[in-house]
């Protein structure tokens, strides 16, 4: 048996994504969206499907890692191979975007918020962007990176905004896209992908195995994800308001009264 009661786990998102290849059997157990989501004060899931978590952590820190953290692993680490040393830009201040800037590279964020700015630069990003006020965040970009562009984007924002990234990310870098925030499609332009040879990957979260070699990491370095707000259960709708209003920074969790 891979647990036993008394065990402190989370759910994977993928239920059925184990380690290998993506698969379109995989995305028919993705939580909250082709099976029952995880708020509910009690739920049942296969051993296979669940992880330890680190001990170091809270239960609402630990609820913090599944979705959010578990894409950017996979999108810097399994795929993007990170190193010491690379450029990334992060889109946002968003629970993805934060947790990329614990894997100790070199952090360039956006944001409409400089208060937010604020707080990544506390984290650990050397740059802060206001998308609002410089619009056209792919140019500074440049500038801050001696016209070299960054080794890695993450992004969120989708249709609206790839085409910035194209030309923010350096020659035979890398852009991951994880969200679609401003829609689902456009134009792109793929002669960019082309001719600086870009790799454009889809990250859509990750394997059990991603997750439990994310958490030994965290485990080793002591990692603790940032917490926006706590909400009880009761409070739920109020919890999803918040988060629609796009006010936070990092997770939203929803305690449960033991």
């Amino acid at each position: 048996m891979r647990v036993k009661i008394g065990d402190r786990v989370a759910g994977t998102f993928m239920q059925t994504w184990v380690a290998g290849e993506f698969s379109d059997q995989k995305s028919k157990s993705a939580s909250g969206g082709a099976i029952d989501g995880l708020l509910a004060e009690y739920v049942t899931l296969h051993e296979d499907g669940v992880v330890h978590v680190p001990e170091h952590l809270s239960n609402e820190e630990a609820a913090a890692l599944p979705c959010a953290a578990v894409t950017a692993w996979h999108a810097l680490i399994t795929e993007g191979k990170l190193k010491a040393g690379d450029t990334i830009l992060v889109q946002g201040t968003g629970g993805v975007s934060v947790f990329a800037q614990l894997v100790g590279a070199r952090v360039i964020a956006t944001s409409s918020s400089d208060e937010k700015l604020e707080r990544v630069r506390q984290l650990g990003a050397v740059e802060g962007i206001n998308y609002k006020t410089t619009p056209n965040w792919d140019e500074q970009v440049w500038k801050l990176t001696d016209g070299v562009g960054v080794d890695h984007v993450v992004e969120v924002g989708g249709a609206g905004t790839l085409n910035k990234s194209l030309r923010a990310v350096r020659v035979g870098g890398g852009v991951s896209l994880i969200g679609v925030l401003t829609g689902v499609s456009g134009e792109i332009s793929t002669a960019s992908i082309l001719h600086k040879n870009i790799r454009v990957q889809g990250i859509y979260v990750g394997s059990r195995e991603m997750f439990e070699a994310m958490n030994l990491a965290i485990e080793l370095h002591k990692m603790k994800p940032v917490i926006a707000q706590l909400f009880d259960f009761e409070s739920a709708r109020e919890a999803l308001a918040y988060m629609e209003s796009g006010a936070h920074f990092g997770k939203i969790c929803i305690r449960f009264k033991i």
